[in-house]
């Protein structure tokens, strides 16, 4: 039994740092924006086991005026629970509670390794490639609610 929930940021950590920042200090997990307001955290859950995290704030991408922009950050699933739909699972809700939140764009920064599965999704590049240090190629990437 899957089931998808708001957690806190603190339980975000936990499935963060095996797979986003593995081999780092546990402070590299904490981003920009995880305790604001407007920031939801949500996690996915087999049988009561967090496998997989995914962030959601309001936060404008550089270049569009559409009214109000959510940015997906810090989504992951543990390696041992990837490539069994989980993470599309996590995308089309977040996708869902950003429209109930009378979003009109979603946006990320898509690891390079992730750009195949957001566009699969329906998301387009927005611009050319850059480097996060420590971390690698990223590509903004965006879709219209």
């Amino acid at each position: 039994m899957v089931k998808i929930r708001t957690i806190s940021v603190l339980e975000a950590i936990t499935v963060r740092h095996p797979v986003l920042r593995f081999g780092k200090p546990i402070a590299t997990c904490h981003f920009d924006g995880d305790i604001e307001p407007t920031t939801t955290h949500f996690g996915l859950f087999e049988t009561d086991n967090l496998v997989g995290i995914i962030t959601v704030l309001e936060n404008n991408l550089d270049g569009f005026e559409d009214r109000k922009q959510f940015q997906l950050r810090g989504m992951a699933v543990l390696e041992s629970h990837q490539k069994m739909g989980f993470g599309l699972q996590m995308l089309q809700f977040t996708e869902l509670y950003i429209k109930n939140q009378s979003g009109t764009l979603i946006w990320c920064n898509a690891r390079l390794a992730a750009v195949a599965f957001y566009e699969k999704a329906g998301y387009i590049k927005s611009g050319p490639s850059f480097e996060i240090q420590e971390i690698g190629l990223h590509f903004k990437m965006f879709k219209k609610c």
